[in-house]
């Protein structure tokens, strides 16, 4: 029991012990602790002091440095506000300058307008007095020569009409002279030139088919059985055939001279095979339509070439070649526009002009003559919308309007092709017209002539391409005969229509008798 209680009061006796000790221990390391928060705090707070002292210190500094930047910039602005203060008033000055300037001239102007007016006044003043002395004299000089200022002027008027009237035919007829001196030299040895390169063999062909018969049996078998051949080959080719008492001939008729050529060429394939019959007429008409198209494309191409024009438009070389079976007055189209052609390309060589085009617009000139059977309008109007409607150029499409003088040439090319046109056809043998037609020309020369003052009578002669005027001598001085010359020659160019040139020459004679006793 005491032993137990020894050993429980040992062991409470050891806690207690145990408790004071872990207090005692305890207590100490607070105490420790406590000195090292204490040392720590007092650290921080030295570190925080040295942070607000060097804040402060370059916060001073910062300041400091702000400060005199923003002074600087003042100091800075300060200046240029003072510049610019400076700047406008010198300005001002300028301007209080030019005002001064601009006041004291337009004083001056003032003045010297003031002067001029006085100087107007003044001489509308002596303008008024010098006119009242000049109406004075001219009704002094009016009573003196019994003549009124528009008699007077009139009479001066007529005088001088008069005087320089025979001063200028005068001059007229001498620069007249001297250019034909010159220019009908070098135009004859330009056109004698082209002529003697040009050689061509011209026969007229005639504008009527006829085929000839093997027999006038065959005659009897082209009209067949109750006409039914003879109109199944009119039908088919759209001519007329004759058929009259002339031996062994048809005579092919028609307007077109496609379909004529086409008529005879069937005609003559059918009398050739002999089997004539309106199945068989329309089959060889047929054949031989397909056999023209393309013979005339042939046609156009090889006179293209031949003349080495260039590249030109199918329908254009279509065209060409159709002018083969066209004729005017007895003239071959085709063989007309090559002689154009040629002509027109050796006179712009002469000429130092552009040969190649030269040679297109005369080939082109008479084109509306390949279809102005078919299309209503004259030659030059279809012709000259047919070439334009395919792109040709301007100088070839004034060729075309101008070579009958229906309109202006523009171009030096014009013409040529007029002169090559007047050239190959008027050549003797080239074309024929009608006896009436060359009667009516030869008495509308005269009565043209005759129209005249001053004109006794006229007479046509070489086949009127020369009209010979004889004036009345007593009315017509030399001078007024030139005169009388250029005004026939004027009113013929815009009254007749006639191939080549006509020569007007103005004859006046005096004769003078006396009878010797």
């Amino acid at each position: 029991m005491n032993n137990g209680v020894i050993i429980f009061l040992s062991g409470l006796t050891g806690l207690a012990l145990g408790i004071i000790v872990m207090i005692v221990i305890s207590k100490a390391g607070l105490n420790k602790d406590q000195q090292k928060a204490n040392l720590m705090l007092k650290e921080a707070e030295s570190k925080a002091d040295s942070m607000v002292k060097q804040a402060v210190l370059d916060g001073r500094t910062q300041a400091h440095e702000l400060k005199i930047a923003a002074e600087k910039e003042i100091k800075e602005r300060k200046q240029e506000v003072t510049d610019m203060e400076n700047k406008l008033l010198r300005r001002e000055d300028n301007l209080n300058f030019r005002d001064e300037t601009l006041t004291s001239k337009e004083k001056q102007i003032d003045v010297k307008n003031a002067q001029l007016a006085d100087k107007m006044a003044m001489l509308d003043k002596k303008d008024k007095e010098l006119q009242a002395k000049i109406d004075v004299q001219v009704q002094e000089l009016e009573r003196v020569a019994a003549m009124t200022t528009a008699e007077a002027k009139e009479e001066l008027f007529a005088i001088t009409e008069k005087r320089m009237e025979k001063e200028l035919v005068s001059y007229i007829k001498e620069k007249e002279e001297e250019a034909k001196a010159t220019a009908d030299e070098k135009a004859r040895n330009i056109v004698a030139l082209s002529i003697q390169r040009l050689s061509n063999d011209e026969a007229i062909e005639r504008t009527v088919s006829v085929v000839a018969l093997p027999s006038e049996e065959m005659k009897g078998r082209i009209i067949g059985r109750e006409g039914r051949n003879i109109k199944a080959i009119e039908q088919a080719t759209g001519v007329d055939l004759i058929i009259d008492d002339t031996p062994e001939t048809i005579t092919v008729s028609c307007f077109d001279p496609i379909r004529r050529e086409v008529a005879r060429l069937a005609l003559e394939h059918l009398i050739k095979d002999g089997r004539i019959q309106p199945g068989r007429i329309e089959e060889v008409v047929n054949k031989i339509k397909r056999e023209m198209d393309t013979n005339i494309m042939k046609t156009g191409e090889d006179t293209v070439f031949k003349l080495g024009i260039g590249k030109i438009d199918r329908e254009i070389v279509k065209m060409i070649g159709r002018l083969k079976y066209r004729y005017s007055y007895g003239q071959n189209a085709l063989q007309h526009s090559m002689e154009v052609a040629h002509l027109s390309g050796m006179m712009a060589a002469e000429l130092g002009l552009n040969q190649q085009l030269a040679k297109r617009a005369g080939l082109l000139h008479d084109i509306g003559k390949a279809m102005d059977f078919e299309v209503e309008g004259s030659h030059i109007e279809l012709g000259y919308k047919f070439c334009k409607k395919h792109g040709e150029k301007e100088v070839v499409l004034n060729a075309i309007q101008s070579h009958h003088g229906e309109v202006e040439p523009e171009f030096l090319i014009s013409n040529l092709v007029i002169a090559a046109d007047t050239l190959s056809a008027a050549r003797p043998g080239a074309r024929y017209e009608s006896l009436q037609n060359y009667i009516n020309r030869l008495e509308e020369l005269e009565k043209i002539t005759k129209s005249f003052d001053g004109v006794e009578s006229s007479y046509a002669i070489q086949a009127g391409r020369e009209v010979r005027v004889m004036a009345i001598p007593e009315k017509m001085d030399d001078i007024a005969c030139h005169k009388l010359a250029r005004d026939i020659k004027d009113k013929i160019e815009a009254e007749l229509t006639y191939p080549g040139q006509i020569k007007v020459t103005v004859i006046r004679e005096t004769r003078s008798c006396e009878l010797a006793k």
